[in-house]
């Protein structure tokens, strides 16, 4: 049974940090692309940070590119996601999933319940 767990959300204020963790199991990280996505009130849900099997490749969306930071422990089977410099429009819940394409199961996709990020002016 696959499970997404992500946490490390809260409120802050611009220009502050935080590090979000997602625990993964029934997929194994070390053998999987991974990606952290997000989704801000009223708008898509939209791909920010993708770490990659050798763990030294990632690719992060411009909006987000110097300021985050994607990273994976496969001993503990969890991806994280380092946010630095955090902006107003980084608000959103995020969540972690397979790449390229989430996990899904009889072609729905499955996601975890996310973890809010909410960032204060």
């Amino acid at each position: 049974q696959v499970q997404l767990v992500e946490s490390g959300g809260g409120l802050v204020q611009a220009g502050g940090s935080l590090r979000l963790s997602c625990a993964v199991s029934g997929i194994i990280v070390s053998i999987n692309d991974m990606n952290w996505y997000r989704q801000a009130p009223g708008k898509q849900r939209e791909l920010v940070a993708t770490t990659y099997i050798s763990g030294y490749s990632t690719n992060y969306a411009d909006s987000v590119k110097g300021r985050f930071t994607i990273s994976r422990d496969n001993r503990k089977n969890t991806v994280y996601l380092q946010m630095d410099s955090l902006k107003p429009e980084d608000t959103a819940v995020y969540y972690c999933n397979k790449a390229p394409r989430p996990f899904s199961v009889n072609g729905i996709d499955y996601w975890g319940k996310g973890t809010l990020v909410t960032v204060s002016s």
